[in-house]
């Protein structure tokens, strides 16, 4: 029980005890006493359960002592905390935010240690933290442990989290500004000790401030301490550069590069057409299948799409593959996204279909040995038909840099034909708000457009006035 009712007395010195100086104090109604040697030691406890009360801090019934110092007593390390966060998150996270979690844990975690005497070395404790603590598995029993509890790990592996759980330090230390502040720096660097991208850094911190605001909901911290702390994410400018976003005509060509590029070629120029006319994101194009689309003879189709096949690694999804189903980003996991696509991609998929058929499992686009469809291999392709599209010039710069660079001008297209930003961004399976975000130059020659068709509306002389 915790109480504001205490009082501290002075010291009393008792001559005839080894520990002569004796502090005494209430809490309630229940006395407490601590002897020390040396007179200044019990006058310097004496000046911190003063402080304590200066504070107004309570004071436990049970112990006498503040109720700051028994939570630093019962709270578990920073290591044993961030291992709880990462097991609870898991069984809901897609596979890729499994893997960022154990990134950022495994990055922040080494810094906050008592200190570095007997440190393994920095890739091995980042190996231990990223691919053994971080990372969960069923063991024989079906139960969700941390893969270090259900296989055997090399030495050097299992000396480094030896280590890692007697150095770390206790979470209540991480109310303390310079700690977070440390976390914070090292979440801002690469392992090499150079300055990390913005992206990166701007992917890592959210995961460290939301395990912090677990440690607030289990009560092991009294407030999230980042607010404390006077340290300012990088600025990114998340608004596309339409200068290296292809047009209409130059995207046409580079999808017919495409399809140059030999018998993968034109397997997979279909696959771009859907990045470019139906603003498709690669792992929303990879795990199409031909029930997805409506293919008419003549004029538009439909393609619904209803899930997503990222590439993230074996080690992080439920499966053991190496692509991650699941739904669409951002939605609901059983949500779809119909979006209408124009006569050229349905002859495209029409095509596609009459020369390579489909996948086993019913998919348009597969690996060149079957299974799904790699980054890699379609990233070949995309920059074989840059050589082949642009000139020595443009292949040098970022101009159509990556695949995704069509979905990018698909949206763009989008947006300068008049389309209304609402229903891109439904098409295109953004919000608004995001819209706004990357495509405000493209939204305001939108804008633009609307306003010279509202002028020539008022300037139409109509014969009548509105009542």
């Amino acid at each position: 029980m915790l109480t504001f009712d205490v009082q501290i007395w002075g010291i009393r010195k008792r001559p005839d005890r080894a520990a002569a100086y004796q502090l005494r104090w209430r809490v309630g109604v229940q006395p407490f006493s601590k002897s020390y040697k040396i007179k200044a030691q019990a006058d310097g406890r004496r000046s911190e359960l003063l402080a304590a009360l200066r504070k107004r801090e309570q004071f436990d019934t049970e112990t006498g002592l503040p109720a700051s110092e028994v939570q630093a007593a019962q709270s578990p390390t920073w290591f044993t905390h961030a291992r709880e966060y990462a097991a609870m998150k898991w069984p809901n996270a897609s596979a890729k935010h499994r893997a960022s979690i154990a990134d950022a844990l495994a990055t922040v975690t080494p810094r906050l240690v008592k200190d570095n005497r007997g440190a393994p070395a920095p890739k091995v404790l980042r190996a231990a933290l990223y691919s053994w603590v971080f990372r969960f598995v069923l063991n024989e029993n079906g139960e969700l442990v941390a893969r270090i509890n259900a296989e055997p790990a090399p030495d050097a592996i299992v000396d480094a989290l030896d280590w890692i759980s007697r150095k770390s330090v206790d979470i209540a230390a991480i109310s303390t500004p310079a700690v977070v502040r440390s976390a914070l720096d090292a979440l801002a660097l690469k392992m090499d000790g150079t300055v990390a991208a913005d992206n990166t850094v701007n992917r890592k911190v959210p995961v460290f401030s939301n395990c912090l605001r677990y440690a607030v909901e289990q009560e092991r911290l009294p407030s999230l301490p980042l607010d404390r702390v006077d340290w300012t994410r990088p600025e990114t400018e998340d608004e596309i550069d339409f200068r290296f976003v292809p047009g209409p005509g130059l995207a046409r060509k580079l999808i017919d590069a495409v399809g140059e590029q030999g018998v993968r070629g034109r397997h997979l120029k279909a696959f771009f057409g859907c990045l470019y006319y139906a603003a498709n994101r690669p792992g929303e194009a990879a795990n199409l299948r031909e029930a997805d689309f409506t293919l008419p003879e003549q004029g538009w189709g439909e393609v619904l799409l209803s899930a997503s096949t990222p590439r993230v690694g074996s080690g992080w999804t439920d499966s053991g593959e190496s692509f991650d189903s699941r739904g669409l980003k951002k939605r609901a996991r059983k949500a779809t996204r119909p979006v209408p696509i124009p006569p050229v991609l349905v002859h495209l998929v029409r095509d596609h279909i009459k020369e390579f058929g489909t996948a086993e499992d019913g998919r348009l686009f597969h690996a060149v040995r079957g299974g799904g469809l790699l980054s890699k291999e379609y990233g070949d392709v995309w920059k074989a038909a840059r050589r082949t599209a642009l000139t020595a010039e443009e292949v040098a710069s970022p101009l159509a840099e990556v695949p995704y660079s069509l979905r990018a001008a698909g949206v763009s297209l989008w947006l300068e034909s008049g389309v209304s930003p609402a229903e891109v961004a439904r098409r295109a399976g953004h919000s608004i708000a995001v819209l706004f975000r990357f495509y405000a130059k493209a939204i305001h020659r939108n804008q633009d457009v609307a306003n010279q068709q509202i002028e020539r509306a008022l300037a139409t002389d109509s014969g009548s006035d509105l009542p």
